[in-house]
């Protein structure tokens, strides 16, 4: 090799290097899309008050622009009251915050999905991704654990309580989880004691308080399982009813911002 072409091509490569790497770190970042823009569903979850253990849900549709009531509202239960849960909203001090054991019901915006159930096959209708419950699935509530706030299906023959301090167990003796919707609660990302395992799932009464999770009546958890559409990005808003106007005000702009 001519040690002379070598020498000329290398101090011509010394001013083409910075050259490349500062063109390359100057590039534009990619912009993310908004879920708050995207969302052409929501799932409207109200309460009297930080305290209430009961409420009301209602499905709105985005149609030309204007969100529009799906459905009659649908009585829930809640467990010992909301707290700011870890979503997609700003975070606000104006309430209490969720903890884990604390048995109350996260307030905010989530993603939701997917659904799941006793059966192995999904009920009708459903759109979202379904997950069968087995009896060796579990979903971790223990903060110390590196799997916390995480559904995991252990392997054969193993013993939970070798591995957690504590999980619940998914598939009950009752008819609670027969149907049931994650809510995406303190998942993106995890913070070890911030909440777990929140569900939409069946109820047991109108009367009786969940320990977090927000439960309605068998035909109701149905007809928001149809109704939910991957497509349309649907998110949960859920709060007590003097915060629901900030929360919904998000969205909004977001679509506002999106279209600018």
């Amino acid at each position: 090799m001519n040690d002379g072409l070598l020498h000329v091509t290398y101090r011509r490569m010394r001013w083409l290097i910075p050259t490349i790497l500062i063109t390359a770190i100057n590039l534009p970042a990619a912009t993310l899309p908004n879920p708050l823009a995207q969302t052409r569903q929501l799932v409207v979850v109200s309460a009297p008050s930080w305290d209430s253990d009961t409420g009301t849900l209602m499905m709105l549709s985005k149609v030309a622009g204007q969100w529009v009531r799906y459905s009659n509202e649908v009585p829930v239960v809640f467990g010992h009251g909301l707290a700011w849960g870890r979503g997609l909203q700003l975070n606000s001090k104006s309430g209490p915050q969720k903890r884990e054991g604390d048995q109350r019901s996260p307030a905010g915006i989530f993603f939701v999905g997917p659904v799941f159930g006793y059966a192995k096959n999904p009920p009708a209708g459903c759109r979202l991704p379904y997950r069968p419950i087995t009896g060796r699935d579990y979903f971790v509530d223990d903060p110390n654990a590196k799997e916390y706030n995480q559904w995991i299906k252990l392997p054969s023959g193993m013993n939970p309580k070798q591995r957690w301090r504590s999980a619940e167990k998914m598939l009950r003796p009752d008819a609670l989880y027969q149907f049931g919707i994650v809510i995406r609660h303190n998942m993106d990302p995890i913070v070890k004691g911030a909440g777990s395992a929140i569900f939409f799932h069946v109820w047991r009464n109108a009367h009786t308080p969940t320990v977090g999770c927000t439960a309605m009546p068998r035909k109701d958890i149905l007809e928001l399982i149809r109704w939910l559409d991957p497509e349309k990005k649907p998110l949960v808003i859920q709060a007590p009813a003097a915060e629901l106007p900030k929360l919904r005000a998000q969205v909004r702009t977001a679509g506002r911002d999106a279209q600018d």
